[in-house]
């Protein structure tokens, strides 16, 4: 499997899913259901929660390029143990590592394998399909991101409020946000962006607004967010970094490349917004003019 001891476990399902037969397939979606935690189970509890035999377990394990079923477990839980990692812990494991290459170079060549990686595992269909998505004003479009990916929030919503009419930017305190969920509707969307350490108050905004019958579209990393099992569409983006920071590289080529698809789509009104938007800069002197 090329690139497997690069890819999590999830990824490597994914990745293989069109390859699996069909019991591995009933197996392969009833671990992605509550990945992590649906893999974690004994063999027999495993096999029994996607009702297939443990041989098909094992089997299936081979094919993801394990040895069997316990290299497989043994996988899941390194996973885990880096989804938990505080920013300690990841720089004293990558200054551990130690490497003669300048920092910029090392902290350039992971960002590039980063935005690779993560493209190469990006359906365009499914990427189009979420650009529509956001592209049509018909339905309200909410924004949120945690403490640190905040700020990929505040930049999507910036670009998407001159684009389309109806975009709403959820406050940075979790107690408001019941307040945004009252005015959420079915079939509006929400974006949220989550990234390791999961934050618990992303993961209940995420369901009770799945509950609402709201569409959620999750920018997030390559292990998962939990708030993963209630997004229609999830974009799991490459963000480990030389660092004690994660990096969010990746994340940002994908929101400006959906910017430039969504604009795109949207031209005529997009045009005719920024026009007038010009002109409130201008009444409001908020830019310097430079006379010849």
């Amino acid at each position: 499997m090329r690139n497997a001891e690069k890819q999590t476990v999830a990824e490597r399902i994914r990745t293989s899913f069109e390859s699996l037969t069909h019991s591995e397939r009933l197996l392969a979606n009833s671990m992605l259901d509550n990945y992590p935690v649906s893999c974690l189970s004994s063999i027999t509890a495993v096999a029994s929660a996607a009702q297939v035999s443990t041989p098909t377990v094992v089997r299936m394990a081979k094919k993801l390029g394990f040895k069997g079923f316990p290299d497989f477990q043994a996988a899941i839980h390194n996973e885990i143990e880096e989804q938990i990692s505080s920013p300690v812990a990841k720089f004293k494991r990558w200054n551990k590592a130690g490497s003669d290459t300048h920092i910029l170079n090392r902290f350039a060549d992971k960002a590039i394998e980063n935005l690779n990686q993560s493209l190469a595992q990006i359906d365009p269909d499914e990427f189009d399909k979420v650009s529509e998505m956001i592209s049509s004003d018909k339905h309200s479009l909410h924004i949120v991101g945690g403490r640190i990916t905040s700020s990929l929030a505040d930049y999507f919503f910036n670009h998407l409020q001159v684009i389309r009419s109806n975009v709403y930017r959820l406050g940075a305190n979790p107690s408001r946000w019941p307040h945004y969920l009252l005015n959420m509707g079915e079939n509006d969307i929400l974006i949220a962006f989550d990234v390791r350490r999961y934050e618990h108050n992303l993961l209940t905004l995420a369901k009770i607004a799945h509950s609402r019958g709201v569409k959620i579209i999750l920018f997030t990393d390559q292990w998962g967010s939990p708030a993963g099992q209630y997004a229609q569409h999830v974009f799991n983006l490459r963000i480990e970094a030389p660092s004690a920071w994660d990096s969010s590289v990746a994340c940002l080529m994908v929101l400006e490349a959906l910017l430039a698809s969504i604009q795109t789509e949207t031209w005529e009104t997009t045009e005719a917004r920024m026009n007038e938007l010009e002109t409130l800069f201008d009444e409001t002197k908020l830019f310097k003019k430079f006379s010849g």
